[in-house]
């Protein structure tokens, strides 16, 4: 063998052994992933420390590995050398990742106390979240800055065994940025929120799903929430009815205005037919200043099944005050779970209350007794925290703020619940309900939303919505059923029957084209909010009956991944919302 050939033959060998190296310490370090998130979501501390200095020790190997002056050297031979270049970025930003994300992470979660910080009624030590948020903020921007060299790679001419690993890498770094983004977020608005600055006032609204709204239910429990430097108090308790007829009404603009009608800007109980919660809560937030004068910060909306999270965490409450014991001696329950506070709150407290006065009494009880649990500290922060992302992430928990820095941050994310901006995906499609009855009859529909992506149109895609209703309350629903949980006729609508508003939105510069009701051609309301195209279709259902609305979408221009939102109702939403269906196009 000469000389030049034992080089290449031992230069092979070398570059060999270093790729098996890259590769099973970064095999290594995403090993000891899921293990850090069990240490992390049990409260482990210390254990999540030394598996964190594992991972740093995995991937500080890797990128040593890489770093070889012959791996580097290899990196400039023609055709192979660009896999080479991508392997040493990949090592890299994964030590990245490990040494400027999860590390200083991980060191914040081991110094904070998760318990002593959730609101309460003696107050919360905010400091910690303050001096946290420099790291957490410093961690996201390294790992954003990290997952775009990644994305600056040229997959096109890499080996499949190098454009592989980098297509996980890609989806697994983008995955942690969006993440480290929310994070970094509310760390920075969090601490102002809760008040470490000095008192806040939000109007807490009880959305009830039993007569839906585009955004969950009829806003009818009203309730000041406060936060004074972490302390947490209920303060003045309301109903929607309270707050009257607004004359002249809230100023609404000219889109939302046409599609839902001056009933937004006229009645407490109407400001979310428009699915936009940022509109209902600053039209909410007006209402109330001018018919109490007290002044808020920000609007925060929670429905029962969201209660009914809470109460997981906190376990269960007892109503004591002498009257609403005396409303629940009627047969509503004295204490509430996670288990019956749905149920309880939309159905039986309209069987065995009959003045709607008493109702609200009694839904202001139990939402004292709720909040009171919270401001006691009871429960367990990992369990509250889990119950409130899960709210969020249904879109049964929202919150709006008045400050205009902070609601810029809020209208990133879901949380928010806009239909426009920052948080609403490209391919975003929505599905919502708002009750054409005037009674609480939707605690009885029972509906499934599904996108259905057609084949593409001279060019353009196009998909529809179809939404599948049925009324499931029984058949002598008009004499079995109090007369206010069926309306009674008061409205046009025969008691026992359910009429709805469908409302449906496309993605911004599509077009709404066509609307079917159960496969046939239906007349629809066509308009357009915040660019994005919408279609409205009323749908009567009598005891048992069942009807199927598609609203067709076409010229969209986004070629991302159809995104759909639609109204929490009483049901779970992972029973509402069914898998895209896809045809086969052009077989």
């Amino acid at each position: 063998m000469t000389a030049a050939a034992f080089l290449v033959t031992a230069s092979v060998i070398w570059l060999g052994q270093r790729a098996s190296t890259i590769s099973s310490e970064l095999n290594a370090a995403a090993g000891l992933i899921p293990q850090l998130n069990t240490e992390i979501t049990s409260n482990k501390p210390l254990d999540a420390k030394t598996t964190a200095d594992k991972i740093r020790s995995h991937t500080g190997a890797a990128r040593e590995a890489a770093g070889d002056p012959l791996w580097t050297l290899a990196s400039a031979i023609p055709v192979l050398g660009p896999n080479f270049s991508a392997v040493t970025e990949v090592a890299r930003t994964a030590d990245d990742v490990s040494t400027l994300g999860v590390t200083p992470l991980v060191s914040v979660f081991v110094s904070l106390n998760w318990d002593s910080l959730l609101p309460s009624g003696s107050g919360t030590n905010l400091e910690p979240i303050q001096k946290a948020a420099p790291t957490v903020v410093s961690a996201a921007y390294a790992v954003r800055s990290s997952a775009e060299r990644l994305a600056a790679i040229d997959p096109s001419g890499l080996l499949p065994q190098v454009a592989d690993p980098l297509e996980r890498a890609l989806t697994q770094i983008h995955a942690a940025t969006g993440a480290l983004d929310a994070a970094a977020d509310a760390s920075k608005i969090a601490p102002e929120l809760l008040g470490v600055d000095g008192h806040r006032n939000y109007l807490l609204m009880i959305q009830n799903n039993a007569e839906t709204r585009a955004s969950g239910g009829i806003p009818g429990a009203l309730a000041v929430l406060s936060f004074d430097r972490g302390s947490l108090t209920l303060g003045s308790q309301s109903s929607a009815g309270d707050i009257g007829v607004m004359s002249p009404i809230v100023a609404l603009d000219p889109d939302q205005q046409q599609i839902y009608s001056g009933r937004v800007g006229k009645f407490m109980q109407d400001v979310n037919l428009t699915p936009d919660f940022p509109t209902a809560a600053s039209t909410a937030q007006a209402m109330w200043e001018r018919k109490t004068g007290q002044r808020v910060d920000g609007v925060i909306s929670i429905d029962p099944v969201a209660l009914g999270y809470i109460l997981d965490a906190t376990g269960p409450v007892t109503i004591r005050h002498p009257e609403f014991v005396a409303l629940a001696s009627a047969g509503l329950p004295t204490e509430l779970t996670g288990k019956n506070v749905v149920q309880t709150l939309l159905s039986d407290v309209y069987a065995k209350i009959k003045r709607p006065a008493d109702q609200d009494i009694y839904f202001a009880g139990v939402a004292k007794e709720i909040f009171a649990a919270l401001s006691d500290g009871k429960g367990n922060s990992k369990g509250l925290i889990a119950g409130l992302s899960r709210g969020a992430d249904e879109g049964r928990v929202l919150i709006w703020s008045g400050l205009p820095a902070e609601q810029s941050v809020i209208a990133k994310y879901a949380l928010s619940g806009s239909i426009a901006g920052p948080s609403v995906a490209p391919a975003q499609f929505g599905a919502y309900f708002n009750d054409g009855t005037g009674a609480k009859m939707d605690y009885y529909v029972k509906r499934t939303v599904q996108l259905v992506k057609e084949c593409a149109k001279d060019g353009y895609q196009q998909t529809t919505v179809r939404v599948t209703s049925i009324n499931t309350a029984p058949a002598d629903a008009a004499t079995s059923l109090p007369a206010y949980v069926t309306g009674g006729g008061a409205f046009g609508v025969p008691a026992g029957t359910v009429q709805t508003n469908i409302v449906a939105y496309g993605p911004v510069q599509a077009n709404m084209e066509t609307a079917n009701l159960d496969g046939q051609r239906t007349d629809f309301a066509s308009h357009r909010h915040a660019n994005r195209p919408v279609g409205v279709v009323a749908v009567r259902l009598a005891p048992g009956e069942s009807k199927t609305v598609e609203f067709t979408f076409g010229k969209i221009v986004q070629h991302t991944e159809p995104n759909l939102a639609v109204t929490p109702t009483v049901q779970a939403v992972k029973d509402v919302i069914l898998p895209t269906e896809i045809p086969a196009c052009g077989q």
